[in-house]
C-alpha cells in the first residue's frame, strides 16, 4: 500500500508532466508560427525542466534509485533548463535584433 506522501508525489509529478507538455507545445507552436529563435530555445528549456521532474520521479518510484540520486538528477535538469531559458531571454539581444 502506497503511503499518502507517495500518492501526493505521483500526483504532483503527473501534474508537472501534463502542464510541462502543454507549455512546451505552446512555445514550440509559437516558434513555428513566428520563427523566433528565442521561442525555440525557451521550449527546449521548459522541456528540460519537465523531463527532469518526471525522470527523477520515475527513477525513484519505478527503478528504485535512492531519493538523493533522483533528486540530484532532477536538480541537474532543472538547472540546465533554467540556464537555457535565461539564454532564450537574451538570445535576440545577443543576435543584435
Amino acid at each position: 500500500m502506497a503511503s499518502l506522501s507517495t500518492i501526493f508525489l505521483v500526483a504532483a509529478k503527473t501534474l508537472t508532466l501534463a502542464c510541462g507538455v502543454v507549455v512546451t507545445t505552446l512555445t514550440h507552436r509559437a516558434y513555428r508560427r513566428t520563427g523566433s529563435t528565442a521561442m525555440r530555445v525557451l521550449s527546449v528549456g521548459i522541456g528540460l525542466v519537465t523531463a527532469g521532474a518526471v525522470l527523477a520521479g520515475s527513477l525513484n518510484q519505478l527503478a528504485g534509485v535512492p531519493l538523493v540520486v533522483s533528486t540530484t538528477v532532477e536538480s541537474i535538469f532543472t538547472a540546465a533548463g533554467f540556464l537555457v531559458m535565461t539564454y532564450s531571454l537574451y538570445s535576440d539581444r545577443l543576435a543584435g535584433t
